[in-house]
């Protein structure tokens, strides 16, 4: 009997999932990760905690997570000063779904979602995977954005949704509050309303006197901040994103969620680490120190750098840029090809890692 053929969506026909290459190097310095490991308390902690959960396995989990929800709360006054209550968080698992029920509840079809690029590349994934249509427009040269720029463009094609990271991903640029503010109130006249998502999944490397877009919420009920506990808390295997907002947004990603959909394991493993959140966040001060060396070394060095605020470097500018990233795998360093033509992206790691990453490259491209 003759195959037939799967009736697959038309525009994912010839599609590749996406996924950065995972190769087995020395170095990994290519999906932005913490170079960190939890340490050996941490990791009684959790192991605790998840033995605990599990044994409760055969009950649903909480699906309002309600103490992870405290707890996330209680994090970001810490960290950012800005007092939230739990009703104004919501978890997924990663930052991803988060994006997702955001695009669930406010795209769809004979919608639009507004970007500025180059920026995450997951972004227009999200809106095709929502029959939400997708528009770019443009950053500027040094990749930060223009608010006139901003503005004519949510005037354009009044989006429903306006996704900005910040720190930019794979730029590392941040926006300033003043920027953030012209959007919010572009996307305020926008007919039908319009919601704003301040992407903060590399919030907590930003430098000193960069604010978080969590200052503003109280006066923007239509503003979101998305955070993730994948890069400063090194849980990237945990897959623990989170989002702060106003009640009622909150209240509209819980009428697009599936059911349980963040597990009791996972629940555990949060709380576990935001009980450490002190300790893991002592290496982001490290980080920070690491990448702003990395900086001004890659520019002695006679290479163009975007300014960062993130644990990642773009840097560049190469006539051939998968012959210095062939290069440098082949010298066991593993960096990232993204971003404009001629441009690299590597994550900060250990002073060991930078040490070969640094190696690498004098030797790869004669500098």
């Amino acid at each position: 009997m003759t195959a037939q053929p799967l009736p697959l969506r038309p525009e994912l026909a010839g599609l590749e999932p996406y996924g950065a290459p995972q190769l087995d190097v020395p170095h990994l310095l290519n999906v932005n990760e913490n170079p960190y490991a939890p340490s050996e308390q941490v990791v009684a902690d959790v192991a605790a905690a998840v033995a605990d959960a599990t044994r409760g396995l055969n009950r649903y989990p909480d699906r309002d997570f309600t103490a992870l929800r405290e707890d996330l709360a209680a994090y970001l006054a810490a960290e950012s000063g800005v007092e939230l209550g739990a009703e104004q968080i919501w978890a997924a698992n990663g930052s991803n779904e988060i994006m997702l029920h955001v695009l669930q509840a406010f795209g769809g079809p004979g919608r639009t979602v507004l970007s500025f690029g180059p920026t995450y590349s997951m972004y227009p994934e999200y809106a095709r995977d929502t029959f939400t249509g997708w528009v770019e427009a443009r950053r500027e040269e040094d990749f930060s954005l223009d608010a006139d720029v901003a503005r004519a463009a949510i005037a354009e094609h009044a989006p429903s949704v306006v996704l900005l990271a910040s720190p930019n991903n794979p730029t590392g640029t941040a926006l300033p509050a003043a920027t953030v503010l012209a959007v919010l109130d572009a996307a305020s006249a926008v007919p039908g309303g319009c919601v704003v998502v301040v992407d903060e999944a590399y919030g907590e490397f930003r430098r000193r006197g960069v604010p978080s877009a969590l200052e503003l919420l109280t006066d923007h009920p239509h503003l979101a901040v998305s955070r993730t506990m994948s890069k400063a808390f090194g849980l990237a295997g945990a897959r623990l994103g989170y989002l702060a907002a106003s009640v009622q947004l909150v209240d509209a990603l819980r009428v697009v969620r599936l059911p349980y959909h963040l597990s009791a394991v996972t629940q555990a493993t949060a709380r576990a680490a935001l009980a450490h959140s002190d300790e893991l966040m002592a290496q982001v001060g490290s980080l920070r120190d690491e990448r702003d060396a990395l900086v001004g070394w890659l520019r002695e060095h006679g290479l163009t750098v975007a300014e960062s605020d993130a644990n990642f470097v773009l840097f560049g500018m190469f006539d051939d840029r998968r012959a210095i990233w062939q290069g440098l795998l082949d010298r066991g360093v593993l960096i990232r090809v993204v971003g404009p033509e001629g441009w690299l992206r590597v994550s900060v790691g250990t002073s060991k890692e930078m040490t070969a990453f640094k190696d690498a490259l004098v030797e790869v491209a004669g500098l």
